[in-house]
């Protein structure tokens, strides 16, 4: 739901329940809905209490790593304005305050001048806002007088938020009911059970049955944990855009077309076995060779066997490069040294085989694909089953994508890894294609890791002094529009990346996911790469960096993601040649693990052995 008043309040709702009662799982699917939350954190870790320390952890877990976290008053925090702010709880914040005020002996009422302080940042506050807070009268109290005095206060502030809140959520046993219902908007009587662990919220499939409608939130809960479930995509079930009600539309490109309306969610993702990297290690250590002889080769065959899963790994057996082209309203304006037409003349050259990733991949046993994300022109069926739009915005001064191009072109990244790695690719490469990439790509790699812009520019296609200044300017209004948006990996890539951008990040997201290790290529794909770590946390652990590009802005991204070039050969023309290039070195490091002796296998003396001996001719 959400608060049509023009210019009022965004719409704010008290969760109430008891401990262990769901309340904070059923607030984080509510708030997470929205899109990404600022997360205001009232517990203070105590060293000494594990069990409260594990209760922490499990939320934190859950929370995804979209969110902003921030540990404060919730009276300081709520001073700044956010779309959507979920504060976790009440409870915890008015013993901390108690405690301040050492208070625990005072009256009644010595905490007042806190709660006035809260409910005046609460009331006003402009963003929607969800508030967690225990209902005491549910649980046990210590028949103490700090106990009683407690009871009292967190009643008091219950009820004098209630007061203030447009919406009042009782959850008991992880059901969710609503007391006080918001004026605006559709009925909402939550009933939907929830279900909170360690593993996050689930949600029981049928509603409990009452005489009222089942609320648009407590579905939304359904479908949120219905996703987190199945690893899938929860559809949006609140009414605002399901694939049934929404309008056909013949004149649409063929993506956004069949795009069935489902928001796109990608989960952390969980690292390559550790226990196989372990064993990779070892074996080096047997192998026919001083140890760490063959230096990153090593920690790369290592890193392969425990993306494989296995030790020694095989070699790939198809790998897949999958060039994202598309083109950027902000060539019209002279970032480039080459017209937009050239992008829609190589999608045919990748095609026909005569690109340079075509010529290299050939060398590096690897195959080319070329996908039409975002072409000012049409191209070849064969290449646009995923097109979301004849080119994105010029961000300099609009944005690159509506939100539905968005999920679409996220989505459709994810639907192509899935292809290539059902299809059996074993190792994945993306590539870009797209005359004025590069600008959109310095706007999110200078965004996200808060560079000047002129440190980030490059010179792209090769643009003279004056393309230079052009392209200054537009990244530097990009960044100007994209800042407010850095913690927000969908608003980010919506306002200033494109429809390949956001294609290449799902397609990277995904691959991770589905555990097949990528190599990264230029300062275009390491940009979404960026992006894509945001959407699925843990994702970089699954990719290396092929190359440096000669692009300022890509060395800065590869350090934000804590990854090492494998090659720096000056390069700078994307389609993934970079990545390409690498190609063999990964083959390499294979076959140094795979295939050498060992010391035991070949009769060759190791470095122990010989100590060994030495000892006992001594």
């Amino acid at each position: 739901m959400v608060n049509d008043a023009a210019g009022g309040p965004g719409l704010r709702t008290l969760v109430l329940g008891g401990a262990r009662s769901g309340k904070s799982a059923y607030a984080e699917a509510v708030a997470g809905r929205e899109g990404p939350v600022r997360y205001v954190a009232t517990a203070i870790p105590d060293p000494a209490d594990a069990d409260f320390a594990d209760r922490i952890a499990a939320h934190r877990v859950r929370r995804p790593g979209t969110w902003n976290v921030v540990e404060g008053d919730p009276i300081t925090v709520l001073g700044d304005p956010a779309p959507v702010t979920l504060v976790d709880d009440l409870g915890t914040w008015l013993t901390a305050r108690i405690d301040a005020r050492d208070a625990w002996e005072a009256p009644r009422g010595t905490v007042r001048p806190d709660i006035d302080a809260l409910i005046a940042a609460v009331t006003g506050y402009a963003g929607r806002l969800v508030i967690v807070s225990p209902e005491v009268g549910l649980g046990v109290v210590p028949a103490t007088q700090a106990g009683r005095l407690f009871s009292d206060e967190i009643g008091t502030l219950n009820q004098r938020l209630a007061a203030v809140c447009d919406e009042v959520v009782l959850v008991v046993a992880g059901i969710p009911t609503v007391l006080k219902e918001a004026e605006a908007g559709p009925g909402s009587r939550a009933t939907a059970p929830v279900t909170e662990s360690q593993d996050g919220p689930a949600v029981a499939a049928a509603a409990a049955k009452t005489d009222t409608t089942t609320s648009a939130d407590a579905v939304a809960v359904a479908a949120a944990a219905g996703a987190a479930a199945t690893g899938g995509v929860a559809a949006d079930l609140s009414g605002s855009r399901t694939a049934s009600d929404r309008p056909a539309d013949a004149s649409a490109p063929r993506g956004l077309a069949e795009f069935d309306g489902t928001t796109p969610s990608f989960g952390p993702v969980a690292a390559p076995d550790a226990r196989v990297r372990a064993e990779a290690a070892q074996r080096q250590l047997q192998l026919t060779k001083p140890a760490g002889s063959l230096g990153r080769l090593e920690t790369l065959g290592n890193w392969i066997a425990a993306c494989q899963g296995v030790c020694p790994p095989q070699q790939f057996e198809r790998a897949r490069v999958v060039v994202f082209a598309g083109d950027h309203g902000v060539a019209r304006h002279g970032v480039s040294a080459y017209p937009s037409e050239v992008t829609a003349q190589m999608v045919a050259n990748f095609r026909a085989g005569g690109a340079a990733v075509n010529a290299l991949a050939r060398l590096a046993d690897a195959t080319v694909r070329v996908v039409d994300i975002a072409v000012d022109s049409d191209t070849d069926p064969s290449v646009s089953a995923y097109k979301i739009r004849r080119s994105s915005g010029s961000i300099d001064r609009e944005d690159a994508l509506t939100e539905a191009e968005l999920h679409a072109a996220l989505a459709a990244g994810r639907s192509i890894a899935d292809e290539e790695i059902d299809a059996g690719a074993d190792l994945l490469i993306a590539g870009d294609m797209g005359i004025g990439n590069t600008t959109p790509a310095t706007v999110l790699i200078a965004t996200l890791t808060d560079t000047e812009p002129v440190v980030a520019i490059g010179r792209g296609t090769g643009v003279d002094d004056a393309g230079w200044m052009r392209k200054a300017t537009a990244i530097r209004d990009a960044m100007w529009r994209a800042r407010p948006h850095r913690l927000d990996p969908f608003a980010l890539l919506r306002v200033a990346g494109g429809a390949d951008f956001a294609a290449t990040a799902g397609y990277l997201a995904q691959a991770a996911a589905r555990r097949t290790p990528v190599i990264l290529d230029g300062v275009v794909v390491t940009a979404a790469a960026l992006v894509a770590e945001m959407l699925a946390p843990g994702a970089k652990r699954w990719w290396v960096a092929g190359h440096r590009s000669t692009e300022p802005a890509h060395p800065i991204a590869l350090r934000r993601l804590e990854l090492e070039p494998l090659v720096e050969l000056d390069m700078r023309l994307g389609e993934g040649s970079g990545a390409v290039s690498a190609l063999p070195l990964l083959r390499a490091a294979i076959a140094a693990l795979a295939e050498m002796a060992t010391f035991g296998e070949a009769g060759v003396s190791s470095a122990d052995s010989d100590s060994t001996t030495a000892e006992a001719v001594s």
